[in-house]
């Protein structure tokens, strides 16, 4: 409040004097309105200060007083607070929002790229193992048995288990050292690169040389690493050098999807030689797959040229949205491939 002392006797048209005793001749407070500028101003001088004011004055002659009191003063008032918190509140709220559907978005993105990366990578060696089939001219040793399960055709459907599918084909190899044209071999060594066992005289007896002929053993010389096969050696391969001959061992590979105890689905790789579960992993969260004809029908013709795989995933974990509807609430995801055997017929 600014308190303005005119002791000049004009008389302003937008002010009036204040009385003696700051009281008017109705008893009220005085009041002043004045304008200064764009300012409307009003205010009541208390009696104490136009008293003191009025004694200051030269020769305690009464003198005019005004007061200034600017109403659009620096500051917010108590609503226009209120206003202002309860529009940040909805901004915040609104911001929030986003944000948390935003996460649930990525978060959904994320477990369905996880889960076509899991079926890429299965469905890959599986469809090029898938290929190979049949390769070593494998058919001259069929039928072969893996632990205790007889293996017919080189495509073998539901077996060893209904719904599943095994191959037999050369896999791992090592190389030829000797040869004659009679039943005996010699290889450069009986494991793999990294150790595997490849030969022997149980599930491992099956052999395919140089990928033309097979046959199986029935003795093994492991101190000079000779094998005594079967039948006669029909061809002389080429020994040593920069690209000697290669002797493949046979085996019968299975694809099938199992359950575990805590219901998580998984696709598995089994070689048909023992050895644990974890070992034979190939995908998880893969819930079925289908092996058909070239023309969808089924079941599959085991001496057919080509067959068509239909996999079918889900997402590790269910998606608050989707049970909604009524669902389990998991993203599902089908993939189909048609697969062409590259040795059948060879």
């Amino acid at each position: 409040m600014i308190i303005h002392n005119d002791i000049s006797r004009s008389k302003g048209r937008h002010s009036r004097p204040v009385s003696k005793y700051g009281v008017n001749s109705s008893g009220n407070p005085d009041v002043v309105p004045a304008k200064v500028g764009n300012y409307h101003l009003e205010a009541w001088i208390p009696p104490y200060q136009v008293l003191g004011r009025l004694s200051r004055a030269r020769n305690d002659k009464p003198h005019k007083t005004y007061v200034i009191m600017c109403r659009d003063s620096k500051g917010v008032t108590l609503i226009e607070l209120l206003i202002a918190m309860l529009i940040s509140a909805i901004l915040v709220a609104g911001i929030y929002r986003t944000f948390i559907h935003q996460q649930k978005t990525y978060a959904t993105q994320e477990q369905v790229a996880d889960m076509q990366q899991n079926v890429r990578v299965a469905i890959n060696r599986m469809m090029r193992e898938i290929r190979m089939a049949g390769f070593g001219n494998v058919q001259m040793v069929l039928p072969v048995t893996f632990q205790g399960v007889t293996y017919p055709n080189v495509i073998n459907p539901d077996l060893p288990a209904a719904g599943a599918l095994t191959i037999v084909s050369g896999m791992g190899y090592t190389t030829l050292t000797g040869n004659s044209a009679t039943t005996q071999i010699t290889v450069n060594s009986l494991t793999d690169s990294q150790g595997n066992t490849l030969f022997d005289t149980g599930d491992k007896r099956y052999i395919s040389i140089g990928g033309l002929e097979s046959h199986f053993i029935t003795a093994i010389d492991g101190a000079n690493n000779i094998l005594t096969l079967n039948t006669n050696v029909g061809n002389f391969y080429r020994i040593g050098g920069k690209n000697p001959t290669l002797v493949y061992a046979i085996r019968a590979i299975s694809y099938q999807v199992i359950k575990d105890a805590s219901g998580r689905y998984t696709l598995i790789r089994d070689d048909n030689l023992g050895g644990p579960v974890e070992d034979k992993f190939l995908g998880d969260n893969i819930e079925s797959i289908e092996f058909r004809n070239p023309d969808g029908s089924i079941p599959l013709n085991p001496n057919s040229m080509s067959m068509q795989v239909t996999v079918t995933a889900r997402t590790d974990r269910p998606d608050p949205e989707l049970l909604k509807g009524g669902g389990d609430g998991y993203r599902r995801r089908q993939f189909t491939s048609i697969i062409l055997q590259r040795n059948r017929g060879l």
